[in-house]
């Protein structure tokens, strides 16, 4: 479900209280991608949600993995032999922590765990994810009992990993790109973290404890076991988890080729000339940016097994017939009814001056909340979010690169789920017929770019192209000029991945990489 359209004085919904998710798992066992994914869910059902990371917490206080202490990692009562200062080297060694080692570690665990309350006490929030091993019995305790006593529901949340290829996997696609590794050989990288989980894998104790409600997720949701879980939050919690994996893979969103009749949400005509040879376009640039990507990845060092494509429309005509060269090339290409614009209502074909005269009292009411108000007999964006929740679990369980092709308003939708926007910013996100967005769920944020790759007719640009002034729901909200172009850190903070390398050859002149854009002012349906 989408963020319901109340609020409630104390913040809290659906009855639920505040809970504290506790993360507990040796490294590189998928807990930072998990967090980062159920925080997205929770954003986008109203829950006031923050993933509060123990590593990230520690790198803004020290630094990356080269200013740590050469103890840090340690464990056992063998002396620490001080010569040590090659960072592969120091985390291998067995020893215990020097008191000044123990008192920073002390020191950054009661800052972070002070931010958890914090979050609670003063920002009103419902929901907050520790991201930390908690590898032994002492500290899941200790930490329970404190949040336990602030009030606050606790639940562990385990993910636990026997299979050493997935750890390996997981180690190359993501830990070796994560901030502790900055300017490393990915080798090296790879050694030094298989190091860390050694140390840790010697003092590990599973979560087995009964006092406190648990969740148990094993090699990556193959199963999943719980203790005392309830209620209803709860209870989509668990549903979500049981939906999602932490396989690489790439979601694009193009617009809809430009159709014989724009301006009828009745017609649901077939795509013009121009939209035709915009379908080609869009599938050549598709699998030639694929194929660089590819490259890009082997040349890192990355796993980079080939992926499948599958292709998704909504039902109506002209989505369907701009993936038709995907499908006579041989791709998968799914039908989505739930994927299907927003429906206009009475002001189905009018141009917003038009709207603003004809209808002055319904223009006003969208202009003071455009992602709630619904026009009569149409759908507000609360309706077609609600609408599209299907869809989303269906994209967080599908393993394949993704390509989505849709109408405006349904991929404003899913962009902001996954960039974790709240819900009224959703009118304002743009996606102009002609670029292709490209998003990359990772364990570290939600990478995204934007790829120009056609020019002609139906984009609906100022100056470029051929401008539809009837066109109310599809093209009035791709006048970029003078729009705001938002960057990565406009995202919630998620950064933006535009520093990799652009194809070209794909059928056009390939422009710079540009973030998605975010309009200043609302935009009408479409």
């Amino acid at each position: 479900m989408a963020a319901p359209l109340y609020t409630t004085d104390s913040g809290q919904l659906f009855h639920a209280g505040k809970i504290i998710i506790i993360c507990v798992g040796l490294p590189a066992r998928g807990k930072t991608h998990i967090s980062r994914a159920l925080e997205r869910y929770l954003h986008w059902m109203g829950v006031t949600t923050q993933v509060f990371s123990l590593g990230d917490y520690r790198r803004r206080i020290i630094g990356g993995a080269q200013q740590l202490p050469p103890d840090y990692f340690t464990h056992g009562m063998t002396p620490f032999p001080r010569s040590f200062k090659n960072p592969t080297e120091y985390k291998s060694s067995i020893g215990p922590k020097s008191p000044e080692t123990e008192a920073l570690r002390r020191r950054i665990k009661d800052g972070c765990e002070s931010n958890i309350v914090n979050f609670f006490n003063k920002d009103r929030g419902q929901v907050a994810i520790y991201d930390a091993n908690n590898g032994t019995k002492k500290s899941r305790n200790e930490v329970a009992e404190r949040f336990e006593r602030e009030g606050i529901h606790v639940i562990f949340l385990e993910s636990s990993c026997d299979n050493p290829d997935i750890v390996d996997a997981n180690i190359r696609s993501v830990k070796i790109s994560s901030p502790d590794y900055k300017g490393w050989p990915p080798e090296k990288a790879v050694q030094d973290y298989w190091t860390r989980i050694r140390t840790h894998e010697k003092h590990y104790e599973p979560l087995e404890e009964l006092t406190w409600p648990y969740i148990k997720i094993i090699n990556v949701g193959e199963k999943i076991r719980l203790n005392a879980i309830q209620g209803y939050l709860q209870s989509r919690i668990i549903f979500f988890l049981m939906n999602i994996h932490n396989k690489y893979r790439t979601i694009y969103f193009a617009r809809s080729g430009q159709s014989l009749i724009e301006h009828s949400f009745k017609a649901d005509s077939d795509l013009s000339p121009a939209g035709w040879e915009y379908a080609k376009r869009l599938k050549d640039f598709v699998l030639e940016r694929r194929r660089r990507v590819q490259e890009e990845r082997k040349k890192m060092g990355i796993p980079a097994e080939e992926k499948r494509l599958v292709v998704w429309t909504s039902a109506r005509r002209r989505a369907y017939h701009t993936a038709w060269p995907f499908h006579q090339e041989g791709y998968r290409v799914m039908e989505k009814p739930t994927m299907g614009e927003i429906n206009p209502g009475v002001w189905d074909g009018l141009s917003p001056e038009m709207a603003r005269q004809r209808y002055p009292d319904e223009w006003e009411r969208f202009l003071e909340n455009p992602y709630a108000h619904r026009a009569p007999r149409a759908e507000s964006y609360h309706d077609l979010a609600v609408r599209l929740e299907p869809t989303i679990i269906e994209l967080e369980r599908e393993r394949d690169d993704l390509l989505i092709i849709g109408h405006a308003s349904v991929i404003r939708c899913l962009l902001a789920y996954l960039m974790g926007l709240p819900a009224h910013e959703v009118p304002a996100v743009e996606i102009a017929r002609g670029d292709l967005v490209e998003v990359v769920p990772a364990s570290y944020g939600v990478h995204s770019q934007a790829f120009h790759f056609w020019s002609g007719p139906g984009r609906g640009v100022d100056g470029e192209g051929q401008e539809d002034k009837g066109n109310f729901y599809e093209n009035y909200a791709e006048a970029t000029q003078g729009k705001k172009k938002a960057s990565g850190d406009d995202f919630s903070g998620f950064p933006s991945g535009a520093d990799t390398p652009l194809p070209t050859g794909a059928g056009g002149t390939m422009a710079s990489a540009t973030p998605v854009e975010r309009s200043l002012t609302p935009v009408p349906p479409s």
